[in-house]
């Protein structure tokens, strides 16, 4: 299995999409991604069904870092929203992803409970306060191949300024890769990804946000090493179901664009527990 770290360092540029439990994850995989991001819009809607505003816990989303981790060898980057509260959370947060077998945490500077990137009402701790979860974080790992990203959401409620400002300090406070969330223009992203040259920054792509979607050539033009794309599979597992519902409820018929039986056979990899069968 190749490591996130070994990708940074190689300058490879990561595009990872998101996943949100075994299965998608098994399809990004199987479909080429080098790397895959666990989402926690996605965790908390294929979950709960319910939107990702803090209400999956931490022992739900490591028990869904590791339940990924099991059936994939691709790099997991895993959403760990606010650490799940103080210091003694957060140190929990990375032991237990990194056991889990992810190989990079995502941990954002927004008061608990959270809210998803790109929508209202979200509001941040102080800098001072982020840069010890920060600290924290880089105590607790057991090892350094184990990547630290640092969320900023003060974009959108303190402005770019201040959201650069923090930035900074979350490098100085020992993150591997910066996440600053929600630049409005191209020209904001630019502005970020000059001001930090010589650290890894991730950009979130996510249609109808705040941010502009544009190609992954242009985000690697521009600067960015890592690229997420947080809620495109779960969006289209969505469009995907509700057109198969249509046609099922019209006419009572199945799609034949559907995934067939042989199909989620191979996906899920049943032939490994066919010979397991045919041994016995």
């Amino acid at each position: 299995m190749t490591r996130l770290i070994d990708q940074l360092k190689a300058g490879e540029f990561i595009s990872a999409p998101g996943v949100f439990d075994p299965l998608s994850a098994r399809v990004a995989e199987q479909s080429g991604a080098s790397a895959l991001y666990m989402t926690g819009y996605g965790v908390s809607a294929s979950l709960l069904g319910k939107p990702d505003a803090g209400l999956v816990s931490y022992r739900e989303m490591v028990d869904r870092v590791r339940s990924i981790c099991e059936v994939t060898e691709a790099p997991l980057i895993a959403d760990g929203d606010t650490g799940f509260g103080g210091l003694a959370n957060v140190r929990q947060a990375v032991q237990g992803y990194e056991a889990a077998g992810a190989s990079a945490i995502q941990i954002e500077d927004q008061e608990y409970p959270k809210r998803c990137g790109h929508t209202k009402n979200r509001k941040v701790i102080s800098a001072e306060d982020m840069i010890k979860k920060l600290e924290i974080a880089c105590e607790s790992r057991a090892s350094e191949d184990f990547l630290i990203v640092a969320r900023t959401d003060a974009r959108t409620e303190h402005g770019l300024d201040e959201a650069l400002r923090r930035s900074e300090a979350y490098i100085k406070a020992g993150a591997d890769i910066l996440f600053l969330e929600s630049p409005e223009s191209i020209e904001e992203m630019r502005i970020i990804t000059e001001r930090f040259p010589d650290t890894p920054k991730l950009a979130n792509m996510v249609g109808g946000g705040k941010t502009p979607v544009l190609p992954d050539a242009e985000l690697r033009a521009l600067g960015y090493q890592i690229v997420i794309h947080p809620v495109y599979l779960l969006g289209a597992a969505v469009s995907g179901m509700r057109a198969a519902m249509q046609t099922l409820q019209s006419d009572g018929t199945e799609t034949p664009s559907a995934a067939t039986l042989e199909d989620l056979n191979m996906l899920v990899d049943f032939p490994a527990v066919w010979a397991l069968d045919e041994r016995a």
